[in-house]
Formats: structure tokens, C-alpha cells, sequence
């Protein structure tokens, strides 16, 4: 069903100076003089988000750098710019074919017509991205909007304003503001935003604000797709080596500091490895991240942030827990951590972490971990460490998650071939690839009659040969 009637009452109700709305009523004005963009025109705006990226690599980099207070250009350029990079290419060598309107199977008694499903442009698409891979964030998803036709408005996060005003400028400078426009502003900002009556709304974030975003966009009907998080749980299996485990987990969790939504947020590990995977994990951070003070290592973004993840560590701390770190952290970060023994009523596996501490819990068996991610909700994310093709089995079919690698962590988001996405607190919707373009389109049905309309034959009066058709139909 269309929004449209709903899109119409809301901009007759809208403020007389709002520019949100303006911007919002513009681009809307181009869909409906140019409603299906077609191959060509999508390629060039992929071309132009590409051109984009590498022609100010050095500025986006120097954005997050500034924002973060202190991260390394190398993880900001192989964890946000090329995963861009990777999603533009995939999308222009796939673009003609996802294009395509695609045959369906028609019923035999409606033959020869035909069926097709057409995927179409939405319209215009809203944006939220987060603070933690800020150009990502907001140029994945666009990336997807902008190959399945559609115009896009972006609001990045107020917790990194420095990229979020180059972004706006870069945008600015390589499309019209009624293709792509950035706004930029605070909470108040944020939730006006929210409540605009979209085509689609797309929202990275905490499940918290992501449930303000999804009650702010149904007030409009607006279809949303949310990218949460949640406790994305490890499982390391007793057939596993805990030193090969410890060098994923670790690139895995300290990466960012932590700050990643698919991050392992606690480990599961049987009781007599806990503490050699403990030990494993500080000996990998350590040579990983040498020294702290080094731009290697990512500052955390705000210290309230800092101040609630000390918080939670030493609360736990106090409960009976042992924590570990790799070293002692500079002013702004927070170093490596590790915690085992973990209380009753942790703090720390109450909420989703984002840092740089990764508990570790002990267990006796498949069945009493699992139980352990149940309570949980779903996550977003799930690694599993084995060899076993059972217990590899027993994990997938027992447990459920937006998303799963195996003997690995993070390797899944960067497949454009794999849908990326949550599962009911962890999210709903997903993107990336064939993924992104359906999410951003409107699957159209197209039925074409040709030769006679054979059910019409059998219409009223209700007698004589559609009660003969409908007992023969009724015992196909």
C-alpha cells in the first residue's frame, strides 16, 4: 500500500519555514518528473560516490581522526572507505541484471498470460547513520539507495560533527541537493528527521533510540529498516585451538576498541579454557596494540562514553570478577580488557559493551550455552569456533542471529553477496549487494492477460460450468 496520501497530508501540515520538509518536498518533485532513473543515470551517481571517496580520501580520514580524538587512518580506510569502495563495484557489475524485470510462473489456467516482478525505485529515502564508522555508515546504505533509483537524504550523527559537516560538503559538491543532501544538527534535529514522511527510512544504532526512530516514522506509515546490536555471543568448542580463537577474538573485539556493532560482546568457552583463552587474548592484544598511546589503537568517542564502560568494569569488579588488561591506556582510551568470573548479576552482560572488554563465561555443554545466548535475545552477530560438523550444526540450528561466521569474526559484513541485517531486538531488514537493492525498491507485480480471460469464464451466474470448474479446481 502507498504512503503517498499520508505524504501528502503531512507536507500540507508541515510548517511554513521547515527545511527539512523543503529539502524532503524537492527531491520529491524530481521522482515524480523522472520516477524510474535508468541504468546509465544510476551508474553515474555509483560513479560519482566512488570518484567521492578516492578524490578526498585523505579529508574523510582526517575527519574520523579528529572526531574520534585519536584513531588510525588505516583502520578508518580498510573498515570504512573500502567497504564502500567494495559495495559501489559490486553493485555497478550486478546493477543491469538486478534491473531486470523477472518472469514468474503463471497458473495453468491462466495461460499463455504472463507474470513479471518488477523492482522499482521507492522515492526518497532517509538515512540515519551512527558515530561508530561514520562514513560507512552513511555511504553503504546509500550506495544501495542510489542503485535501486531512488533519492536519498542523510543525517550523520551529532557525536562525530566534524564528519558529519565533510560529509555535507563532500555531497554538496558532487550531487544536487534534490539527488542527495546531508543534513546535519543535533537530537533535536535527529528526531525531526525521524518523523518525515519518507518512502523508506533506514536507521543505524542502538536499539534504544532505534525504537524512538521506528515509533517516530510509524506515525507516517513509514516502512523503516533498523541495524541494532545486541550481545553477539562467541562460542569456542573443546575441539578448538584457544590460541588460534584468542587471534580472531581479538582482531574481532579490539578493533575500534571495540566499538563495532557485530563485535564478539562475550565468549563462551568451556570451564578449563576460560582462563588460558583469557591469558591468549592479553597476549594478542599486547601484540597487537604495543603501545596504547599509538594512533593504532582507537581512542573511545566521548567520555561518557569512557566513564559508563569504566563504570560497568568496576561494578563487576567489586561483585567478585577478575579483570585484566593489556596495559595502561592513555587519556581517552580504554585499554584492552579482559573479565572472568563474572557475578551473578554482571553489569557488564546486562547491556551491549561497545569497548574494548570482553567477558569470558564457562560452560559445561552446547546445550547450557545456548541457553546462555537465549537469554540474551537475538544478536546481531554470532562466531562459532569449531571443526565438528555436529557441534557446527547444533549452533546454527539452536541459535538464532543476524548474521554468523564461522571460525572467524566480522568476515560476514564484508560479503556483498550475503545479505547484512538483524533479527528481532537485534533489527529487522537487511542490505548490502541484491540485498540493498530489493530493500530500497518496491517489488512490483505485473500480470499481462493474453488470449482469453479464462477465469472470467467461470464468473456468475454461480451455475452450470463454474460449478463444474470449481469442483475440478478444488481437486487439483
Amino acid at each position: 500500500m502507498s504512503n503517498t496520501p499520508n505524504t501528502i497530508v503531512a507536507m500540507e501540515n508541515a510548517p511554513a519555514a521547515d527545511p527539512l520538509m523543503e529539502i524532503l518536498a524537492r527531491q520529491r518533485e524530481e521522482v515524480h518528473k523522472n520516477r524510474i532513473p535508468d541504468f546509465e543515470r544510476r551508474r553515474e551517481r555509483l560513479n560519482r560516490l566512488r570518484a567521492l571517496i578516492l578524490d578526498h580520501r585523505d579529508k574523510l580520514v582526517a575527519a574520523v581522526n579528529e572526531d574520534f580524538g585519536g584513531r588510525s587512518p588505516s583502520e578508518t580506510e580498510i573498515l570504512e572507505l573500502i567497504p564502500v569502495l567494495s559495495a559501489i563495484r559490486h553493485a555497478r557489475g550486478h546493477l543491469k541484471k538486478w534491473m531486470k524485470p523477472k518472469g514468474r510462473p503463471v497458473d495453468i489456467i491462466f495461460w499463455p498470460s504472463r507474470a513479471e516482478l518488477r523492482h522499482e525505485p521507492l522515492g526518497v529515502v532517509g538515512i540515519i547513520s551512527p558515530w561508530n564508522y561514520p562514513v560507512n555508515l552513511a555511504l553503504s546504505p546509500l550506495c544501495d539507495a542510489l542503485a535501486a533509483g531512488n533519492r536519498v537524504m542523510i543525517k550523520p550523527s551529532e557525536l562525530t560533527p566534524r564528519t558529519a559537516e565533510v560529509l555535507k560538503e563532500l555531497i554538496g559538491q558532487y550531487y544536487e541537493q534534490s539527488e542527495v543532501a546531508v543534513i546535519t544538527g543535533g537530537p533535536d534535529v535527529a528526531a525531526r528527521f525521524s518523523s518525515l514522511p519518507f518512502d523508506h527510512l533506514f536507521f543505524t544504532g542502538s536499539t534504544a533510540v532505534g525504537r524512538k526512530v521506528a515509533l517516530a516514522a510509524a506515525e507516517n506509515l513509514v516502512p523503516t529498516t533498523l541495524e541494532l546490536g545486541g550481545k553477539s555471543p562467541a562460542i569456542l568448542c573443546n575441539d578448538f585451538s584457544v590460541e588460534e580463537a584468542a587471534k580472531t577474538l581479538s582482531f574481532g573485539k579490539f578493533i575500534n576498541s571495540g566499538q563495532t556493532c557485530i563485535a564478539p560482546d562475550y565468549v563462551l568457552a568451556p570451564k578449563d579454557k576460560v582462563e588460558p583463552l583469557a591469558e591468549a587474548l592479553l597476549a594478542q592484544a599486547r601484540k597487537r596494540y604495543p603501545d596504547l598511546s599509538d594512533e593504532d589503537y582507537s581512542a573511545i568517542i566521548s567520555e561518557r562514553h569512557l566513564s559508563r564502560l569504566k563504570a560497568m568494569v568496576e561494578a563487576d569488579k567489586a561483585g567478585g570478577a577478575r579483570v585484566m588488561t593489556s596495559g595502561e591506556a592513555p587519556e581517552g582510551k580504554m585499554a584492552p580488557t579482559v573479565m572472568t568470573h563474572l557475578p551473578d548479576d554482571a553489569a557488564i552482560m546486562k547491556e551491549e559493551i561497545f569497548g574494548p572488554v570482553l567477558p569470558i563465561l564457562g560452560y559445561d555443554t552446547l546445550e547450557q550455552a545456548a541457553d546462555i545466548v537465549h537469554q540474551h535475545g537475538h544478536p546481531l552477530a554470532l562466531y562459532a569456533f569449531t571443526k565438528d560438523a555436529g557441534a557446527r550444526e547444533t549452533i546454527l540450528n539452536e541459535l538464532i542471529s543476524g548474521g554468523v561466521t564461522i571460525n572467524g569474526t566480522l568476515a560476514h559484513i564484508a560479503q556483498e553477496s550475503l545479505p547484512f541485517g538483524g533479527v528481532g531486538p537485534s533489527g529487522w531488514g537487511a542490505y548490502h549487494g541484491d540485498a540493498g537493492f530489493e530493500r530500497f525498491s518496491h517489488a512490483r507485480s505485473v500480470f499481462r492477460v493474453r488470449g482469453l480471460r479464462s477465469i472470467e469464464l467461470f464468473g456468475p451466474p454461480w451455475k452450470g460450468l463454474a460449478k463444474r470448474a470449481t469442483e475440478i479446481l478444488m481437486r487439483r
